[in-house]
């Protein structure tokens, strides 16, 4: 039994074809915001990409991308297919193709719900990338004058200003790293090197941050040194001073960021997918209408239209057979007497023999 069988008129099928045909240019618009929306989305990712340990997280928007340009194509083409369905003449010069722009919507739009559902699921992968970026960056905050990491202490620090931010996951993460050079330590003092001999690497660490981590909602100038110590500073309570620093880490915040971005993305390209699926199921509708008027020989006559001509459980077996049968088109013959001959044929056919006259 046919699945979401329906019968439609002559009218009824031409209607459907430039409904069809309106619906696909509107697709060719939706194909360029998916585009867009993935190349917003890598320049996001590759706009703080220094702090993350890998790209890998670049197949969301380049998926996107991917889709959004087969959607102008496929939809392009579909406009031109949809407008002359409205034909039955018209109708024979794409019959055969028809079923592969069916099967290319169908797999174009499987790509549009991947899509949206990257965009939910690549928290977790996200969030340990930042992590570990977050983590060799400050590390090697400190190396301005080493080739491909100069740059990393001004990408720290517009980060900590710009998002507010302090540290990976809050500004003590500072206190475990040496983030001030050896160049700029004063290696003659009896302090520094007691300092680097009671550290087991013989790093430099101290319980201070970057300027970067400054909140600028403080009332008084910002303290950046001994920030544990309250007896160090007038009138400074280190647990009361919550204003001093930013006491957000810059994970959570780009995670905060990230995670905006990718919700709204989602949600866009969701609702993408329900009217690329409105699409196919009317481009399928049109085609299995049309292919029974050619069946019925009368272009007047109503024909029936479905999304399946038979049940699901009938159609998935119907394919397995066909991917079967294939595998036994090129299954080989182990059979090992194959190419080995028979007794009969090995046995000599004994030659007659032919007397020849002899004239004298």
């Amino acid at each position: 039994m046919a699945v979401g069988k329906l019968t439609f008129t002559k009218a009824e099928r031409e209607k459907l074809a430039e409904v069809l045909w309106l619906l696909n240019w509107i697709s060719v618009l939706t194909g360029a915001i998916l585009l867009s929306l993935g190349v917003f989305l890598k320049v996001e990712i590759q706009k703080w990409q220094e702090v993350m340990s890998d790209q890998g997280i670049l197949y969301v928007p380049n998926t996107l991308i991917t889709t959004g340009l087969a959607a102008c194509c496929i939809n392009f083409l579909g406009g031109k297919i949809c407008l002359d369905c409205a034909d039955t003449n018209k109708f024979l010069r794409w019959k055969l193709v028809m079923m592969p722009y069916v099967i290319c919507t169908f797999f174009f739009t499987s790509c549009v719900l991947a899509g949206a559902l990257m965009c939910y699921s690549i928290r977790s992968q996200l969030e340990e990338s930042l992590f570990l970026g977050l983590r060799n960056a400050m590390r090697y905050y400190k190396d301005t004058d080493t080739p491909g990491r100069c740059y990393l202490k001004k990408t720290l620090d517009l980060l900590q200003i710009q998002f507010e931010c302090c540290g990976n996951t809050g500004y003590r993460d500072w206190s475990q790293v040496q983030w001030i050079s050896n160049r700029y330590l004063d290696m003659t003092s009896s302090i520094v090197v007691d300092r680097m001999r009671s550290n087991v690497e013989g790093r430099y660490l101290m319980d201070g941050v970057p300027f970067s981590c400054c909140s600028t909602l403080s009332p008084r100038p910002c303290i950046q040194q001994q920030i544990s110590n309250s007896s160090a500073h007038f009138n400074y309570n280190q647990q009361s001073q919550q204003l001093n620093l930013w006491r957000r880490g810059c994970r959570q915040a780009l995670m905060d960021h990230y995670t905006g971005i990718m919700q709204s993305i989602g949600l866009t390209v969701l609702l993408i997918w329900l009217f690329e699926l409105l699409v196919l199921t009317g481009v399928r509708y049109l085609q299995t209408a049309m292919e029974n008027v050619i069946r019925l020989g009368d272009p007047d006559s109503e024909s029936d239209g479905w999304i399946l001509e038979n049940s699901l459980a009938e159609t998935a077996r119907s394919n397995f057979n066909i991917i079967k049968n294939l595998g036994k088109c090129y299954q080989i013959d182990d059979d090992p007497n194959i190419n080995i001959p028979t007794a009969s044929a090995e046995q000599e056919v004994p030659s007659r023999g032919v007397h020849i006259p002899v004239t004298s």
